[in-house]
């Protein structure tokens, strides 16, 4: 069992920083970089680009809304053709900072309110799907399991990796519990632990509303604006080693499919 860790970063702006991005590069596998919509500029993902590669992580790009004073959290209407520009625009601004320092982009993860739509959206999923096809057709898709998005991607030949976050609530239907509701948001590291070890071991999550969900898993999510975000991805890690399991890069792991 290859499970992957990883982290949005680079969700900065100037001066103004919510996350130690560099502590958790140590120990994850895998950085989703903000590119400039809901956090970011040219600045911080350089400098975060450039310290996922010396800490020989992988780069994805956490694209999203442009609503920067919503952290992305917001939707915003718009239509496929446009949503599909917005979201070439921002792999294309992170391939740009990546190249000259010689990473690459291994995948893709929708941000926010752009996530949440396209887990429950066929047609935005689609969306989601050609924009990242059209520009790189290897790049992979952080999908939650059973999802719209998931779907999509699969039918397009598209790469798929299944994310589960280990802070965050689900609905009996495979998708997140929104925010607004107690408990959508899970901030007891020994919770988050014990919601991994469960899923680890048994293939299964408890919903917001105490029912049973079965999920897939290849990569594990910490969010670095969790309380204690540094702590949560080093039990995450001793986890999913105690479950029998390997902490593997998605490269690697796509590799192997690849192979």
């Amino acid at each position: 069992m290859k499970i992957d860790i990883n982290s949005d970063l680079g969700e900065a702006f100037g001066p103004y920083v919510i996350a130690d991005d560099e502590a958790l590069m140590g120990v994850i596998t895998s950085a989703n970089v903000a590119c400039g919509y809901h956090a970011g500029d040219p600045v911080v993902m350089d400098r975060t680009i450039r310290i996922a590669q010396e800490h020989g992580v992988d780069l994805g790009a956490h694209v999203g809304y442009p609503d920067r004073m919503g952290f992305g959290r917001r939707h915003m209407q718009m239509d496929l053709a446009e949503l599909e520009k917005h979201v070439l625009y921002q792999l294309g601004a992170l391939d740009g900072l990546a190249r000259p320092v010689g990473h690459r982009i291994t995948h893709m993860n929708p941000h926010g309110a752009l996530g949440n739509l396209a887990c429950a959206d066929r047609k935005v999923a689609e969306a989601l799907v050609r924009a990242t096809a059209d520009f790189d057709p290897e790049i992979a898709l952080l999908v939650l399991s059973g999802t719209e998005l998931e779907a999509a991607a699969k039918d397009a030949g598209t790469p798929t990796v299944n994310l589960f976050l280990a802070d965050r609530a689900y609905t009996i239907n495979g998708q997140l519990a929104p925010r607004s509701l107690p408990g959508a948001v899970i901030k007891s590291e020994a919770d988050v632990y014990a919601r991994v070890t469960r899923l680890l071991n048994e293939g299964t999550v408890l919903t917001i509303d105490g029912q049973v969900l079965h999920v897939e898993v290849q990569s594990i999510l910490v969010h670095s604006d969790t309380p204690h975000s540094l702590a949560v991805a080093h039990g995450i890690k001793a986890a999913i080693a105690a479950a029998g399991g390997e902490v593997a890069a998605l490269s690697r792991q796509l590799g192997a499919k690849a192979g």
